[in-house]
């Protein structure tokens, strides 16, 4: 099946589209180029904020944000992608399509000002584990932010490209351990000159680092309650700011073998206490053995998916910020016998694939040699019955198209009437792997009528599933005996966005109010010193707070020399005392 492209002249960028956080990068000089947002910086965090004037916030300040204005701030929301939740923050209520929206939006914005142009075309990573109903809502939300969003890339695909980049001519077989902040995917992989070939695939959709630092934000939260009788998850603002410093000794705990957690004055209803408390690394990695038996699970399946043992791996990569984690290092030695690679940006590589994939589809010739194939990461295939005895025995799942197929392809299979004259079959579609269909994902249904009236088992249909790389499945029905042929594309679930609705997003959006991108490393930074504020005492409270109390003067006054020097100063005392709590 073909797409038609509808994009304007213009750019065409890869984005990491991340739940904790997101990035741009593009093809330029024959090398892939991560490109930075306002602040300078590779990563926007993937939080939405409201401000007290009402103006949307994304990225770092938003980020920052969540630990004093939780009511105001929404994360996490790409686990939400494909449902109709709705998540509700400082007045508003939107689902995950539209939050991604606008961290797509400014992710365009950022792109734009440094390239001079308009960004009119992205290529998006998804979890390979990610279904089509989250696919189909990636794609809406690139549509909501004005990006056209053709194609649609895994991310440890788009990992194995930019290993593959500069390793074209070795013949090396590989797995890809991808960790991000709220997905885990692992990609067992072939190169061989400049080719390619993904040959299993497995994951977790709601796995990542974040559930890390979550389990010790957890065990913070139990020791509490049973210490002084309150719990924090009841009080939103003392769990984001446990939360908040559970993340942080998640990060300390990469790089030393303790991390010291301290919160004080947390407020619990009336009770007011000082957290103070210390992890070692032996005691978190106890703490996380259920998070990393999860982990094992998919590696195990994947590696069997393949047809290899772990002896037979070349090399194993380690993507996604939370790789950095010794645990996850150890773990991945452990099962395969081998130090890991880290030699690609652990932040970066997906974006650094997705652009390279740009390149690919634009046929760009400093990638024209480079070859990347594909797998089904789940079985799809259709509501069937059988008859045991007497009995009629419905709801079966029969796979026609299974997990592991390279793709593009295309797969068929009969199937016959259950009763004599009967005149209808309906062609229930479902992806997953069990048994029974109660227990896979619905994708779609299709009603195939005015069959030959015939003795059962003596009519029926034959149905070819064709699954393309941008993960849209076409359902093709032949009626049996003739040269009838019925459609199905399916290209979302009943819960998908439909392009009245996207268009209605997109001028929800327009009608935004965003803070001037100008004054974002302003916004940011006072968010940060108030996010920071809140975790001191005693004199360097006060410093803290007087240079917040400069910078805020400064701002009024809307001299841009004055304001540079006076944020100089506050940024130089928010660094000096953050060093300090580390």
């Amino acid at each position: 099946m073909k797409l038609v492209s509808n994009a304007r002249p213009g750019f065409v960028v890869g984005i990491d589209l991340g739940t904790s956080n997101s990035l741009v990068a593009i093809l330029r000089d024959r090398e892939p180029v991560v490109l930075r947002n306002a602040l300078g910086e590779a990563l926007t965090p993937s939080v939405v904020s409201i401000d007290e004037d009402g103006s949307v916030l994304v990225g770092a300040a938003a980020h920052a944000r969540h630990a004093t204005h939780p009511e105001r701030t929404a994360r996490l929301f790409k686990r939400d992608m494909g449902t109709t939740r709705k998540l509700d923050f400082g007045g508003k209520r939107m689902r995950a399509e539209e939050l991604s929206a606008l961290v797509l939006a400014a992710l365009k914005r950022d792109a734009e000002e440094i390239l001079g142009g308009e960004v009119v075309e992205a290529v998006v990573t998804v979890p390979a584990y990610f279904g089509d109903a989250q696919r189909q809502a990636t794609r809406a939300a690139g549509a909501i932010a004005g990006l056209v969003v053709e194609r649609i890339i895994n991310e440890p695909t788009a990992a194995a490209l930019a290993y593959g980049l500069h390793h074209r001519e070795e013949e090396i077989r590989a797995v890809v351990l991808d960790l991000g902040g709220g997905t885990f995917d692992v990609t067992v992989l072939e190169i061989i000159e400049g080719v390619i070939e993904i040959q299993a695939t497995a994951g977790d959709a709601r796995l990542g680092g974040e559930d890390f630092a979550e389990l010790l934000a957890e065990v913070l939260a139990e020791e509490i309650l049973t210490q002084h009788g309150e719990d924090p998850r009841a009080h939103p603002i003392a769990w984001a700011r446990l939360r908040t410093a559970a993340e942080a000794a998640k990060r300390e705990l990469s790089e030393h073998d303790i991390a010291r957690v301290s919160v004080p004055r947390l407020a619990l209803g009336r009770k007011v206490i000082d957290v103070a408390r210390t992890f070692t690394r032996a005691e978190a990695r106890s703490a996380w053995e259920p998070l990393l038996e999860r982990m094992r699970g998919p590696i195990r399946r994947a590696v069997r998916d393949a047809d290899v043992v772990f002896a037979d791996i070349d090399e194993v990569l380690l993507v996604g910020g939370a790789t950095r984690m010794p645990c996850v290092v150890t773990l991945a030695t452990e099962l395969f016998g081998r130090d890991p690679l880290a030699t690609l940006p652990a932040d970066e590589a997906v974006a650094i694939g997705a652009a390279i994939q740009a390149g690919l589809k634009q046929g760009l010739q400093a990638v024209d040699d480079m070859v990347v194939t594909d797998v089904a990461p789940f079985s799809m295939g259709i509501e069937s019955s059988a008859r045991m005895g007497r009995q009629m025995v419905e709801g079966l799942y029969a796979p026609i198209l299974e997990r592991g197929t390279t793709i593009p392809a295309s797969r068929t299979q009969s199937f016959v009437t259950t009763e004599d004259g009967q005149a209808e079959i309906a062609v229930k579609v479902y992806q997953g792997e069990h048994s029974l269909c109660a227990d896979n994902e619905f994708l779609g249904e299709y009603r195939v009528g005015r069959l030959p009236r015939k003795p059962a088992g003596e009519a029926g249909i034959e149905v070819r599933f064709t699954y393309d790389l941008n993960g849209i499945l076409e359902v093709e029905m032949t009626i049996l005996g003739t040269t009838r042929v019925e459609h199905l594309v399916l290209t979302g679930s009943d819960e998908a966005l439909s392009p009245k609705k996207i268009e209605s997003a997109r001028r929800a959006m327009a009608a935004l109010k965003f803070h001037p991108r100008e004054l974002l490393p302003n916004r940011t930074l006072l968010a940060r010193a108030d996010a920071l504020y809140v975790e001191l005492r005693g004199p360097v409270r006060d410093e803290l707070g007087a240079a917040l109390a400069a910078f805020r003067a400064a701002l009024e006054t809307q001299d841009p020399e004055t304001v540079d020097f006076v944020r100089e100063n506050l940024a130089r005392v928010v660094d000096a005392v953050a060093h300090t709590l580390r």
